[in-house]
């Protein structure tokens, strides 16, 4: 298979933006199915994050879990995901508009906040994200077995949760 594929009108289209464009209605199809929510409301809170799912291997996805207002601190909501990277996956660098708590639930997972040492970490680990903060590496440690977290968000209600740098 060739790394470009041809839309309707001969016009070439990168694999990377095909595999887009099927992640993200497949996401967008889990997310309708899988959360009592409107529509409305999954693409303002959920569906930024399923943009991740074509930055690296074509193993990647992001599943939302469930996103809940947070009735003791009014205009805040909690996000929770779970994040696959297949082997050598990764996301591009990004930043989120709240606080996340990145937890590993299988493999390695390589992270870089802005300026800081790559770390890594494993299994049972976790690892915290300030709001704002620039998430330059963010990445299955391992070429050749997949990796996956739980990703738990806290931002403003209505906020784009991800939001990738150039």
């Amino acid at each position: 298979m060739t790394a470009m594929a041809y839309s309707a009108v001969q016009r070439p289209v990168s694999r990377s933006t095909t595999f887009a464009v099927v992640a993200g209605l497949a996401c967008a199809l889990a997310i309708g199915k899988a959360l009592p929510m409107t529509m409305d409301t999954v693409s303002g809170v959920l569906a930024p994050l399923c943009a991740t799912a074509a930055e690296g291997s074509p193993l990647d996805k992001v599943e939302p879990i469930g996103s809940y207002a947070l009735p003791n601190v009014p205009g805040k909501r909690v996000t929770v995901v779970r994040v696959f990277y297949g082997p050598g996956g990764f996301t591009r660098p990004h930043r989120h508009s709240g606080s996340v708590t990145a937890y590993v639930t299988k493999g390695e997972i390589r992270s870089q906040l802005g300026g800081g040492p790559v770390e890594t970490f494993g299994v049972g680990q976790s690892f915290f994200e300030p709001p704002g903060s620039t998430h330059l590496v963010s990445a299955n440690a391992s070429m050749t077995e997949p990796a996956e977290l739980i990703a738990v968000f806290v931002a403003d209600e209505g906020a784009q949760l991800t939001t990738f740098l150039e």
